[in-house]
């Protein structure tokens, strides 16, 4: 199910082109040459999310679970600041987010590699790095 769901959302990234870094830059270019269509990609996946989280949720448990496991902490703490603005960072520099990165693999170049070895850098930084609370 798993890998299915990964197939999807791979194609919808390469369909409504997330997985090219140019017009990714460009989305998030708001003060030169701005190009606004990837606010309708933005937008259906709100909407979708919005529905489905809806929907899913009225069920007592998931298909494949015994229980719903939703986070419950509501604070923002450093490492969240922290991650969020590298992570911010990282999309304005690069034009890929980790979905879409992994999505382009199959047509490797040199930023992708980059932005791949800074990523997984990053993850192993962050589990070295003890968590508070």
């Amino acid at each position: 199910m798993g890998y299915i769901a990964g197939l999807i959302f791979g194609l919808g990234l390469a369909v409504s082109g997330m997985t090219d870094p140019a017009r990714v830059l460009g989305f998030l270019d708001v003060a030169g040459a701005w190009d606004p269509t990837l606010m309708f990609v933005l937008g259906g996946a709100v909407v979708t999310n919005f529905i489905g989280y809806r929907l899913v949720l009225r069920r007592p448990n998931p298909l494949f679970a015994e229980r719903f496991q939703l986070p419950t902490r509501q604070d923002l703490d450093a490492h969240l600041i922290g991650g969020s603005a590298l992570f911010g960072i990282g999309w304005g520099l690069s034009g890929y987010c980790p979905g879409p990165a992994i999505a382009s693999v199959g047509g490797l170049t040199a930023p992708l590699v980059a932005m791949l070895v800074a990523m997984v850098a990053g993850w192993f930084l962050a589990r070295a790095v003890p968590a508070r609370g």
